[in-house]
């Protein structure tokens, strides 16, 4: 697993998104740099998951609204970009089977297997220790399961993470471990992140940069430091602050 990736870059430009008549997300810029953490912020409903599921493509975009590394995502293999940016949900969504076993999906779908000590390092960089390999998913915590769900995705060596609420459901020391692990996982792998939360506290830990998103539209972008510095008139302290519902 050790210096598989260079990063990736993200460039959204003018997203717009409608689902059943109804618009979801109306002229979305972002652009997310090689090693970066990007929290994406805003109230239930603001659009947040659906730009995540944009950018690996379970979510259709239109095409030339969204590049990877400068590529139009509609021109890769859909299955390749998905390994090269993995995502974790807010509710793991792990298969019947020991902890081996469901790290080992993305390797065999590529007909591939990750070997003993494979599995040892993806635990590791998850938070886990090397015991947990033959545990059945059954005995897992719910902040356990979720590191297993990273384990998982990091099988796939992918450049990208997608983070969508993985730490909503629980409890504060899980939280840590998750957070703890994604820091880890960009300082030691270069890893590029987006990471959708509700949580400020958890964006000023991690982020490097935060972005707004309200009725789906980009409302504020900056830093944690600036957007949240005492006094800050900025629609993300407001937001912060409870003061900020969509319309």
């Amino acid at each position: 697993m050790k210096n598989h990736s260079d990063g990736s870059r993200f460039l959204v430009k003018t997203l717009s998104l409608v689902q059943n008549g109804r618009s979801i997300l109306t002229d979305v810029n972002l652009n997310v740099q090689p090693g970066e953490i990007v929290c994406l912020l805003g109230p239930s409903g603001s659009g947040k998951s659906s730009l995540l599921r944009c950018l690996n493509r379970l979510t259709e975009p239109p095409p030339n609204t969204i590049f990877y590394n400068d590529q139009d995502i509609h021109t890769l293999d859909v299955l390749t970009l998905r390994r090269r940016v993995g995502m974790v949900f807010q509710k793991p969504a792990l298969f019947p089977g020991t902890v081996t076993e469901n790290i080992q999906f993305g390797p065999t779908l590529q007909e591939k297997t990750a070997s003993s000590a494979e599995i040892e390092e993806l635990l590791a960089l998850a938070d886990l220790p090397a015991e947990y390999a033959n545990r059945s998913v059954t005995q897992l915590s719910g902040g356990e399961a979720q590191r297993v769900s990273l384990a998982r995705a990091l099988a796939n060596r992918p450049d990208t993470l997608l983070l969508d609420e993985p730490t909503s459901a629980l409890d504060p020391a899980s939280q840590r471990h998750i957070e703890q692990a994604i820091l880890r996982l960009r300082d030691t792998l270069g890893l590029t992140v987006l990471w959708v939360t509700h949580n400020v506290a958890e964006a000023k830990v991690v982020a490097d940069r935060i972005y707004l998103l309200l009725n789906g539209r980009i409302a504020d972008e900056g830093t944690p430091d600036h957007v949240f510095r005492p006094g800050s008139e900025h629609l993300a302290a407001t937001f912060a602050a409870g003061e900020l519902e969509n319309s």
